[in-house]
């Protein structure tokens, strides 16, 4: 499996798997991280998968006592060379897939009719092919749990807002150029809004305190307002 090292600030070091978005590269991601949690190094701290990379923290300290000279960044690099060795190309890894109640337009999504309008939709149409989408979580990032999705239907690819909005509530669904995603928490934001779910996308009394991970499968299911009331109460 190529990779290219690279330095991130003075205890980090980014491990390059490609340089586009897609699933290939994706699947290596997934495979790094598999092997990281299999394995123990007592001077990784975190290691955090991306696109088409994955991140690995370093203690200096731990480093600085093990590399015999060394520059930690070079010790590191040649430890994640040794390491990186062992990681196989395996078969494509079965993905959880997980329903996403949504119910679109009204209050909950102010910006579906013009994501309509700008792609020279109905609004049922942007609906059928947001929720029949073929949805990959390829990272989460932004805001504490925040999936960034790929696989939405490029009929209804829409440009963010010019202006973001201050306050988005938790659980709504947006669009951003040919990504969709859901917003786990309050939090400003330029998406394109659309609707929202009931679902709680971030709960950090639980461990893992998000829903999602990257990897998973998302199947988006449109849902009515008495449905929505009904599954939120639930919550």
């Amino acid at each position: 499996m190529d990779f290219r090292l690279q330095p991130l600030g003075d205890q980090a070091v980014v491990i390059e798997l490609g340089q586009s978005i897609n699933i290939e590269n994706h699947q290596k991601v997934e495979m790094v991280v598999a092997y990281f949690e299999e394995v123990s190094i007592d001077w990784v701290i975190e290691y955090i998968p991306a696109y088409a990379s994955v991140t690995v923290f370093y203690d200096i300290l731990k480093v600085s006592k093990q590399a015999e000279g060394q520059l930690p960044y070079d010790y590191v690099c040649d430890q994640l060379k040794v390491l990186l060795a062992d990681v196989k190309v395996k078969e494509q890894i079965e993905p959880r897939v997980v329903d996403i109640p949504v119910c679109y337009g009204g209050e909950f999504g102010p910006d579906l009719e013009y994501v309509a309008e700008y792609n020279g939709l109905s609004t049922s149409k942007v609906i059928e092919l947001h929720s029949n989408g073929d949805y990959l979580v390829y990272m989460l990032g932004f805001a504490p749990g925040f999936p960034f999705i790929g696989g939405m239907d490029q009929q209804i690819a829409t440009p963010r807002q010019k202006s973001p909005r201050l306050k988005i509530p938790d659980g709504t669904v947006g669009i951003a150029n040919n990504q969709t995603g859901v917003y786990p928490i309050e939090t400003p934001g330029g998406w394109q809004l659309i609707g929202r779910t009931p679902l709680k996308l971030f709960k950090p009394e639980q461990s893992p305190p998000t829903l999602l991970q990257a990897g998973d499968k998302i199947k988006f299911k449109p849902i009515s307002y008495d449905e929505f009331l009904e599954k939120e109460a639930e919550q």
